[in-house]
């Protein structure tokens, strides 16, 4: 039996055809007696087949099945859960907010298994899945990142910090320099010295935990899968009462500096995407805010 792909049991099986409209590959075909059975090996592993059966006669041995998770628990196992109201889907959107002032209370490890379990609900181009989840949930490991992080950066402010070579690097068309000098730089020195001088943290902002979200570069879309998964864990840890932030600083320095994938413990073959930082929030936000007006663009086919 090839455990990659579904398995489909005749004698349960009463040739409905759910599963063989559903099939993104085409792998299932009709028996003579009009039962499914599968007629193929390019499985993409989604589980459509599975989840449409009404009497329950296939099973995928390749996907893990739906248990409790640590700290909620699944009262829909084996059936269609309630649907979330549009209402209060909103309102979990708009009420998530970027925290940047945390107690200094330990986040349970429980609860980060858990943001990752809700993290591979996500989507994926092709299915690949092919995310990497790394879990930092002591305060210990989040400041071993911002010290690695804050290296890079202190090399990068004492190169911009020279004139000749800005001006050296744009006469070549490379004005990444000074544009990094002239809308970051002094940010970034002053936290650098706030760091240095009175361990202030200006880029976890205090938090207990980190969840950093990398993907295989040879997937058909890793970017898009890593961060379509790092909204299911902000929208996660806002339902669980944690307060969350995306650390932009770290994914940029990623990009540039191998010893942070070293760090990590993550090969060439992957890539930072989204750095989360996680905790018990130290302020409780009182309504939803606003955001800017947007007024959203239509084509018009003739």
């Amino acid at each position: 039996m090839n455990q990659n792909l579904p398995t489909i049991d005749p004698e349960i099986c009463t040739g409905c055809g759910a599963c063989l409209s559903i099939c993104p590959d085409r792998i299932l075909a009709a028996d003579t007696l009009g039962k499914a059975l599968v007629n193929g090996d390019s499985c993409m592993q989604c589980g459509h087949c599975y989840a449409v059966c009404p009497v329950e006669a296939v099973s995928v041995p390749f996907l893990d099945q739906p248990e409790d998770l640590g700290s909620v628990k699944i009262e829909s196992k084996g059936r269609p859960a309630e649907p979330l109201s549009p209402f209060g889907l909103l309102e979990l959107m708009r009420q998530r907010r970027s925290c940047r002032l945390y107690l200094e209370e330990t986040v349970d490890r429980v609860v980060l298994d858990d943001l990752v379990r809700a993290a591979v609900t996500a989507p994926s181009g092709t299915n690949s899945q092919g995310w990497k989840f790394i879990i930092l949930p002591a305060r210990e490991q989040v400041i071993k990142l911002g010290e690695v992080t804050a290296d890079f950066y202190r090399r990068l402010n004492r190169k911009a910090s020279s004139l000749a070579l800005r001006s050296l690097l744009r006469l070549t068309g490379n004005n990444a320099l000074q544009t990094y000098y002239e809308n970051y730089f002094e940010t970034v020195k002053k936290a650098l010295d706030e760091w240095d001088s009175a361990g202030k943290d200006r880029l976890f902002h205090g938090a207990p935990a980190a969840i950093v979200v990398a993907a295989d570069r040879a997937s058909s879309c890793p970017g898009e899968d890593a961060l379509l998964a790092s909204q299911n864990i902000l929208l996660m840890a806002e339902a669980l009462g944690l307060g969350s932030c995306l650390i932009g600083y770290v994914v940029e320095a990623a990009r540039r500096d191998a010893s942070i994938n070293r760090l990590l413990g993550l090969d060439k073959r992957y890539r930072v995407y989204s750095v989360i930082a996680l905790g018990q929030p130290a302020v409780k936000f009182m309504r939803p805010a606003g955001r800017k007006p947007l007024k959203p663009e239509i084509v018009n086919t003739v």
